[in-house]
């Protein structure tokens, strides 16, 4: 056994006697409790909500903003007056783009530190590896990001996009702009995999063909070889869903290898604003993303959410889709706490069924059934400015399909 493992089980095991301890110790009164699961700490006159994003390693190029969106939306509903007539107080853990610390920061923020909800995480590795703990300790997760869908929790709120809301959007568009053949590039984990499941589903059903499919390691740096087979393949469009700091690797090859948005887009699900800014608009000009949001988004929610995004955080500092939804977030489980009017978990799930919110995004509504919310699907192109301009929307908020139950194609998938 290598010395970090035994650290990793040793740590795991004093989480467990802490939440053991915390348990017999047993719960002040006023304290919101779920049935069977761990109570919040909701005895004074404040109420700690838990912040679990990579600060640090491969994920921070992305998860970092995230963390600062979330705290712009805690200090809004703090200068309200809080919920509940409670100050929120945000408990940060940096989960350091490694899934199992994501699960013990998760387990330290419900059974230690007593949150009443946690908001975060990005991939959906570390979304898979917390999922058992919150449904262990009947905790509640608000996930930001698009995912693969094919899941569904009782104790987490996904309030970014699934698939229906996204991947099958973005596909649409690519056959409606006459692309008759794709190739695939991910990095290495579930998201991609199943994700590019669903595209060849999709593809086999629309007259598309997928002319190949490879997989880097997430944090890879070496794209070489996929680029050439990618150059090779003459293929209409490239579908990326890539994570991380391996999309600026990716895009440097890309363009050094003499592909151009113009002879061969790259429809990107995991690129907003803040990653154009990293990887350089030199790279990324007149490329497409699909996603539910962007800084350029009309409306007077929008313009209100990036004028105190920006002056809290710079006048350089762009928002993105990840961004807009974890803010969402926090906003959503407050009107979700007080329609229920108690912080109590199984009282608030019941309570979001229905809830709307004036999003930055538009207009979003909580699907109480699946723990979604309907969203409007865009398409968008990056500007020489940095920024992402929308192509095409999809007119209204679709309704979430995580399972993709409404389209036949997709009836093997789950």
């Amino acid at each position: 056994m290598s010395q970090f493992r035994g650290r990793r089980i040793l740590a795991g095991a004093m989480t467990l006697i802490a939440a053991a301890a915390l348990a017999g110790c047993g719960s002040k009164t006023s304290d919101e409790k779920s049935t069977a699961g761990v109570s919040a700490d909701v005895s004074g006159d404040t109420v700690k909500v838990g912040l679990l994003n990579s600060l640090s390693g491969t994920m921070a190029i992305s998860e970092v903003t995230v963390r600062d969106s979330i705290m712009l939306a805690v200090e809004e509903i703090n200068a309200g007056g809080g919920v509940l007539g409670k100050k929120i107080v945000p408990v940060g853990e940096d989960g350091g783009s490694d899934w199992p610390t994501f699960a013990e920061k998760a387990e330290k923020l419900i059974s230690q530190d007593r949150v009443a909800a946690v908001f975060g995480c990005w991939t959906s590795a570390s979304r898979k590896a917390v999922k058992p703990v919150f449904e262990k300790n009947k905790a509640l997760l608000f996930y930001p990001v698009q995912y693969e869908g094919l899941e569904q929790s009782p104790y987490i709120f996904y309030t970014g996009a699934t698939t229906n809301q996204q991947i099958v959007p973005g596909l649409d568009y690519l056959k409606a702009q006459g692309k008759k053949s794709v190739y695939l590039v991910g990095s290495d984990y579930v998201f991609p995999r199943t994700a590019n499941k669903i595209i060849k589903a999709y593809a086999a059903a629309n007259g598309m063909t997928v002319l190949g499919e490879d997989y880097a390691p997430l944090g890879s740096t070496e794209f070489g070889t996929i680029v050439n087979k990618v150059r090779s393949s003459k293929a209409d469009a490239v579908f990326n869903t890539l994570n991380g700091d391996s999309n600026v690797a990716f895009f440097k090859e890309y363009t050094s290898a003499g592909l151009t948005a113009a002879s061969m887009p790259v429809v990107s699900v995991s690129i907003a604003e803040e990653e154009v800014k990293g990887i350089g608009t030199q790279y990324l000009k007149d490329q497409l993303t699909a996603w539910n949001y962007y800084q350029t988004t009309p409306g007077a929610a929008n313009q209100k959410f990036v004028a105190a995004y920006k002056a809290k955080y710079g006048a350089d500092k762009p928002t993105s889709d990840p961004m807009e939804a974890a803010y969402v977030a926090v906003h959503l489980w407050k009107s979700m706490v007080e329609k229920a009017g108690t912080f109590e978990v199984e009282k608030v799930r019941t309570a979001s069924g229905g809830i709307t919110y004036d999003a930055p995004e538009g207009l979003v509504t909580v699907d109480g059934p699946t723990q979604h919310i309907a969203k409007t699907a865009r398409i968008g192109k990056v500007g020489g400015d940095g920024l992402i301009t929308e192509v095409w929307n999809s007119g209204k908020p679709i309704t979430p399909d995580p399972y993709l139950k409404s389209y036949p194609w997709a009836s093997g998938l789950s």
